[in-house]
């Protein structure tokens, strides 16, 4: 089998990629997979370090950037559905996925015009503004929430957000009354709303700091300063203090209660790792999406929201403090959470993309 998966941008939708595309090669090493993108996203160095080839064509966005950028991007689109074509021609790929990022959208309004099997991965539970376009035109959707199903007429399936496999063999936690673990990022270029709240609680969660401990991703920018917050308020000893966290699985293992963002990557490994969270949407995400993504999760009974606009340090630590104190509260989030886990998202995206291609065979 031949498969083109056109993904771009962040890592939000090239890891989802990745993740079908190994589980395309693990079911038939013999299949091909090529990845399309741009040279500016972080697909030029997440796909070759997986392994896969990589064509790059040229196309930019057309929503939520300013003028000179849209002007930018409607130049640039006879180019993207011409580059397409070529790859489309040169390729002859039997399906054509689009993960997300501006590139899908010429990849796939094309490939569906030239009659190719086409299927969107969606992972919001408001589906993106070119997945909402590419909705009419594609043959399926597979998508991570319920509500995500109302837009793509009749043709989604609920298959969970591709995450690493690791993710899935997370046991339950085993809770230590002696320890309780935070762990607290904001992606992987951190989220300076986050870091700063969380220095301004400290003060608040002194009944708790000889059991509390913190392991806490800054980002690059962020990290001497909240460093040095924590030192200040005398809570060294009880954080871990990181840039960047490289294994994540292991930081999701160790965890009592996740402080984070609500992209849909991070939503996805929750539901994986079935771990409580506090989540803290982005606000200028596209379409507020990642508002979308915590509702969801917390009307599941999965997650608590706080809205950035109310974050304080004072009511991060009354939430922090609702749930230390209650610990029977994280296992009933966690239970709630497992019941929205897929099973292996990846391997439900590939079954329905082969059901495409041997429907479209025959």
């Amino acid at each position: 089998m031949r498969v083109l998966i056109a993904a771009g941008g962040t890592g939000g939708h090239i890891y989802p990629g990745i993740a079908v595309a190994k589980e395309v090669i693990r079911r038939n090493p013999r299949s091909q997979v090529c990845f399309v993108g741009t040279a500016r996203g972080l697909e030029t160095r997440l796909v070759p370090q997986a392994g896969f080839e990589l064509s790059l064509i040229e196309s930019a966005g057309l929503k939520n950037v300013d003028l000179r950028a849209r002007l930018r991007g409607l130049w640039l689109l006879p180019k993207s559905f011409w580059a397409a074509l070529r790859l489309l021609r040169k390729f002859r790929p039997d399906v054509v996925i689009g993960a997300g990022g501006y590139v899908s959208g010429p990849v796939l309004l094309m490939a569906s015009l030239t009659r190719h099997r086409t299927l969107v991965m969606e992972s919001n539970a408001l589906p993106g503004w070119t997945n909402r376009v590419l909705a009419r035109f594609v043959d399926a959707a597979a998508v991570s929430f319920e509500a995500a199903r109302n837009y793509f007429h009749g043709k989604a399936v609920v298959t969970g957000n591709p995450v690493r496999r690791e993710f899935f063999d997370i046991p339950a936690k085993q809770r230590d009354p002696t320890r309780f673990t935070l762990l607290v990022f904001g992606g992987s270029q951190g989220a300076r709303a986050i870091n700063e709240a969380m220095i301004e609680a400290l003060p608040h969660l002194a009944a708790h700091k000889r059991v509390l401990h913190i392991t806490h991703q800054t980002g690059e920018a962020d990290y001497e300063k909240i460093r040095e917050g924590y030192e200040k308020a005398g809570w060294s000893e009880q954080s871990d203090v990181r840039r960047y966290i490289d294994d994540m699985v292991a930081a999701f293992t160790g965890a009592d209660l996740i402080i984070c963002r609500a992209g849909a990557t991070t939503t996805a490994e929750l539901i994986a790792a079935g771990r409580a969270a506090l989540m803290i949407p982005f606000p200028f995400a596209a379409d507020d999406h990642q508002r979308r993504n915590a509702e969801e999760m917390q009307e599941a009974g999965a997650a608590r929201m706080i809205l950035q606009q109310e974050l304080t340090g004072e009511r991060l630590a009354q939430e922090i403090d609702a749930l230390v104190s209650a610990p029977e509260r994280i296992t009933q989030m966690e239970q709630s959470i497992r019941r929205l886990a897929r099973g292996d998202a990846a391997c439900a995206t590939v079954d329905l993309m082969e059901t495409l291609v041997k429907e479209f065979r025959f």
